[in-house]
């Protein structure tokens, strides 16, 4: 990046939006002076605390210090450790909890109410927390830069999973240049992009691709409140339409929350003309979402063709594959049992099928599919795990060396070696387009029945407009039994009516893929567990199917994995 003038617009900061109220606070902008000179006083306290070569605690923040403070830390040479905030309760405090005591820290930089918090949670440790939006902040000029080279660590981005198996992936100064540099050549962004989202700085895509991207390009970068897109999906497409963002992007759930959330009027009044961009990714793509999104918010001006398709994960400093901007996206039918048997085969008549959305090819990476047995390099067209290599691969996971050897490093049978597993099953075809399956250890098989729980939860989900989140698991002695797990929408929910929705899955799931002794739980939104970046988290769901965690609004009991067995 070219050096920027001062007084450039580095971020905004757009305040929190309900239904029923006006907007929240007055916007706040942040120009690249500020920017520098924030974070040069938030690095001279790290370093007057000691802090060069340690891990400093980074819980999410709404507002200005969400940056200052991870660039604090990089100007500091600390590893920023970003996390959830304490304020959001529930599990993101034992997670917050869990990435604290794993990654060793011994300070944080937090807002006032973040570090009350903070100083309430680790009261009797020795974890120091600088309230920044308070406390006496020393003179920019007190920093002194670090010598620093390209293999140290930047940061510590730990992915999502269970909240007492936290994981931290190494991402170091090198890891972080080359993610931005293979970005910025996928999306074609410049110093004249406008970024904007609302995913938190702790998500992988928000925090490589939402907040630092801008900052690789001297971009401006638009960001607002995750809980506010959560509570109101409007707000998002608003803060497109108002700002002129030209890139923005979530999970494919976020796409089909406006979907289903925002009415045709509220749509046809927005103007989503400048969204050149749309990034959908971090979880399988569906067809049917993108097909939905675009005709629903054609009228506002939105373009099929600015979707996005991507493939990514934090151990490659997020992005590995995407397509051209411009270029629509590719769907492809397949043939569901062939797909089961590991073969990308087009359909066949009277035969289920599955349809696939591609997400182009890789970028600043290589890649290869291998069969997860014999390592053995697979051909277009054949099912298996998803292996990359390249200057934006991690160099491993923090303090777990068994993990690190498994993933990192792999060899294939013809020993072409370095590779990180993934864990993600997909297949190219002819052109070098890469399918997303599914994870390798998620199959579902029922009776003698091989279904990926994917088709099952698309195909469940649509099945009714008060349906949320669909999880599909197995339980039971044998992993035998199918659970599916299916949110609904209370609002507009007749008295009496979830005994007929339960039958209705359960009269599905036999005509369709030959299960008829499902079990199906009818629960409130939000149950269903899901990792930052929106993929499923169907083992954290089994575990609470074992536990008696889950108290389902339909059958009215709890429900324990060991009760699941076949009768």
């Amino acid at each position: 990046m070219e050096a920027v003038d001062p007084a450039r617009e580095a971020f905004r900061f757009v305040g929190a939006r309900s239904r029923d109220s006006a907007p929240g606070p007055a916007e706040q902008t942040l120009s690249y002076g500020e920017l520098d000179r924030q974070a040069r006083s938030l690095a001279a306290w790290v370093q007057s605390q000691g802090g060069t070569g340690q891990r400093v605690l980074l819980p999410h923040c709404d507002g200005p210090l969400q940056v200052s403070a991870l660039l604090g830390c990089l100007y500091a040479g600390a590893t920023a450790v970003p996390c959830p905030s304490p304020l959001d309760g529930g599990r993101n405090v034992r997670r917050l909890t869990a990435i604290a005591k794993d990654a060793d820290v011994s300070l944080a930089l937090a807002d006032s109410a973040v570090a009350a918090e903070l100083s309430r949670l680790f009261a009797g440790s020795d974890l120091v927390c600088l309230a920044a939006d308070r406390a006496a902040l020393p003179d920019p000029g007190d920093w002194r830069p670090t010598a620093q080279n390209d293999d140290d660590l930047a940061l510590i981005q730990y992915t999502s999973g269970s909240v007492t198996q936290v994981k931290g992936v190494l991402i170091t100064q090198r890891n972080l240049l080359a993610g931005q540099q293979a970005i910025a050549r996928a999306l074609g962004t410049s110093e004249r992009s406008v970024i904007g989202g609302w995913l938190p700085s702790y998500h992988d895509m928000g925090l490589v691709g939402q907040l630092l991207h801008p900052l690789h390009l001297g971009a401006r970068g638009v960001l607002m409140p995750a809980w506010s897109f959560i509570r109101r999906p409007l707000s998002w497409l608003e803060l497109i339409a108002e700002h002129g963002v030209t890139l923005s992007g979530g999970p494919d759930f976020a796409y089909d929350m406006c979907v289903r959330d925002v009415s045709d009027e509220e749509a046809e009044k927005l103007d989503l003309g400048s969204w050149r961009v749309a990034v959908n990714g971090a979880e399988p793509v569906r067809e049917a979402t993108l097909r939905s999104f675009a005709a629903k918010f054609a009228p506002a001006g939105f373009r099929p063709e600015a979707f996005y398709p991507a493939y990514g994960l934090a151990e490659a400093t997020l992005l590995v594959t995407g397509g051209a901007p411009g270029r629509p996206p590719l769907s492809r039918r397949v043939d569901s049992a062939a797909l089961a048997a590991g073969r990308l085969d087009g359909t066949v008549a009277g035969g289920r099928s599955r349809t696939l959305v591609g997400v182009g090819r890789p970028h600043g990476a290589e890649m290869r599919i291998v069969d997860p047995e014999t390592r053995q390099v697979l051909p277009p067209g054949r099912v298996g795990e998803i292996w990359i290599r390249g200057e934006t691969v991690a160099p491993g996971y923090w303090r777990r060396r068994a993990e690190t050897e498994e993933f990192f490093g792999a060899v294939t049978s013809h020993h072409e070696g370095s590779f990180l597993r993934s864990g993600d099953l997909g297949a190219v075809d002819d052109s070098g387009e890469l399918f997303v399956i599914g994870r390798l250890k998620e199959g579902v098989v029922v009776n003698g029945v091989d279904v990926a729980p994917e088709d099952i939860e698309v195909s469940v989900q649509g099945l009714n407009p008060l349906f949320g989140v669909t999880a599909a698991v197995t339980a039971g002695p044998e992993r035998d039994r199918l659970i599916v797990i299916q949110e609904v929408r209370e609002t507009g929910l007749l008295d009496g009516e979830l005994p007929s929705l339960a039958e209705a899955v359960q009269t599905h799931l036999d005509g369709e893929f030959g299960i008829p002794d499902a079990m199906v739980l009818l629960v409130r939104l939000g149950v269903v567990r899901r990792t930052t970046s929106g993929k499923l988290q169907r083992s954290a769901m089994r575990g609470l199917l074992r536990n008696g965690g889950i108290r389902p609004l339909y059958p009215e009991v709890p429900v324990f994995e060991a009760d699941l067995s076949p009768s």
